[in-house]
């Protein structure tokens, strides 16, 4: 018996040891975790309008995120979450700005300046105005079969699978197809996640065409003046074949994920990270690229109030995405890479944008070769890329049309722009290519129209 009881203490030290271990080494990811947790729970509730509860159940509802605990404050507009009571995060909501996850040296009671915003009703039908759509039924259009693919993207009842929360289809400005799952609707604010990164280029477009840019130019980089790294165009980086070393890894501790929850001024990780190939030779992913760009318009301005309205005066309040909100970082910096809001039918609008060459309703917000640049693959991509959007020049869905690009987002969110069948594409999901068969959707989605 006593050998017994010797044993197991050995087996109960041993296990607390492998708990020791394991806490010790994984105890900086849950600064990581109690980050996200915090940010997409304060995002969620005070942008998004949605129920603690409703954010607990599908949005911070996967692996590992749901470990975190978060408590609100309705009041003060802030949230704190910790995993098993242990490194707790804060996350605070500013009206205009959006929520951002704090540190100890940010001070929450400073003021701040907003973007001053202009949101015109006009008496147009959608898209070009407020009121409903016209009344078009097009004899090339099967609608009942596009009613059914729509309907297919979303899980049945007690499934959990392509986890679809939103789907529109628009064909030559008409709404044509639309359905949302139960807790959203028409006016429901979404996260793009990285479709951000294609609203942040668009602003470079917007400042080419005032001849205010030249995107051939160096990058106004001064600590990359004196090595290698000054020989990096903006086209570089909008293109992302700087060569520059960069992580992007979300299931780790990475440049990625530090920079996002870490870091006070998300423009300046990529900075300082060395070449490892020559600008233009290798094509590699980088949210850090997309918040160096962020900083980099930023410096085009004389002032902060500046860069701050120019997004939404020059084009998003101007084609009426009045609903957008692009979050900040704790330096006030957009973030870029990530954190834009909007409903799906003004997501739609950006697509639209696109499709008709930057012309809207009459207006030219950016020169129509702007569409062949972010369309054109970046040489080292696969035909994969082009200037921060996606392409399908080399196949990725082999059975949508080649012409095909797109703005991409973290778990699935998409805004397919297809111009030889004059169709724009939202979803909006909780998972992507895992879970969802984009390819045959969209195939079936375009063999709908003749």
């Amino acid at each position: 018996m006593k050998r017994f009881k010797k044993i197991l203490g050995f087996v109960f030290i041993g296990l607390i040891g492998f708990i020791v271990i394991a806490v010790f080494w994984n105890y900086p990811k849950l600064t990581i975790l109690s980050g996200y947790s915090a940010k997409n729970m304060a995002s969620s509730v005070f942008i998004g309008n949605r129920s603690v509860e409703f954010t607990d159940n599908n949005d911070n509802n996967f692996a590992p995120v749901h470990l975190a605990d978060d408590e609100v404050d309705m009041t003060e507009k802030s949230v704190i979450a910790s995993v098993f009571g242990l490194n707790e995060r804060k996350a605070v909501y500013r009206e205009g700005l959006g929520s951002v996850v704090i540190d100890d040296d940010f001070d929450e009671n400073a003021s701040y300046l907003t973007p001053k915003r202009s949101k015109v009703k006009t008496n147009l039908p959608f898209p070009y105005g407020s009121l409903s759509q016209k009344d078009t039924v097009f004899n090339t259009v099967d609608y009942q079969k596009i009613g059914s693919i729509v309907t297919s993207i979303f899980d049945k009842k007690d499934e959990n699978i392509q986890k679809t929360r939103a789907v529109l289809v628009i064909h030559k400005d008409q709404i044509i197809a639309e359905k949302y799952a139960d807790g959203y609707d028409k006016n429901s604010v979404l996260l793009g996640w990285s479709m951000t990164k294609s609203i942040l280029a668009t602003n470079y477009g917007i400042l080419q065409k005032q001849g205010r840019i030249n995107i051939n130019q160096k990058a106004p980089i001064e600590e990359w003046q004196n090595d290698e790294r000054k020989e990096i165009t903006i086209n570089n980086l909008l293109q992302m074949n700087c060569g520059l070393a960069w992580d992007e890894d979300y299931g780790s501790i990475s440049d990625a994920t530090t920079m996002l929850y870490l870091d006070q001024d998300m423009t300046k990780p990529q900075i300082y990270k060395e070449a490892i190939h020559k600008p233009n030779e290798y094509w590699y992913y980088s949210s850090g690229v997309s918040n160096l760009l962020s900083g980099i318009l930023r410096g085009h301005f004389e002032s902060y109030q500046e860069y701050l309205d120019f997004p939404y005066r020059e084009f998003i309040d101007k084609i009426g995405m009045n609903s957008m909100l692009i979050e900040t970082d704790m330096a006030g910096n957009y973030v870029g890479s990530s954190y834009a809001w909007a409903t799906v039918r003004d997501w739609a609008k950006f697509g639209l944008l696109y499709l008709h060459k930057g012309n809207w309703n009459g207006e030219q917000i950016f020169n129509p070769e702007w569409v062949d640049y972010v369309t054109t693959p970046t040489a080292t991509s696969e035909g994969d890329y082009g200037g921060h959007f996606w392409l399908n020049a080399g196949g990725f869905y082999p059975d949508a049309p080649k012409d095909m690009y797109s703005a991409n987002g973290f778990q699935g969110q998409r805004v397919f722009i297809i111009p030889s069948k004059d169709l724009v594409i939202v979803r909006f999901g909780l998972i992507g290519d895992a879970g969802v068969d984009f390819n045959s959707f969209l195939k079936e989605i375009v063999s709908s129209i003749n």
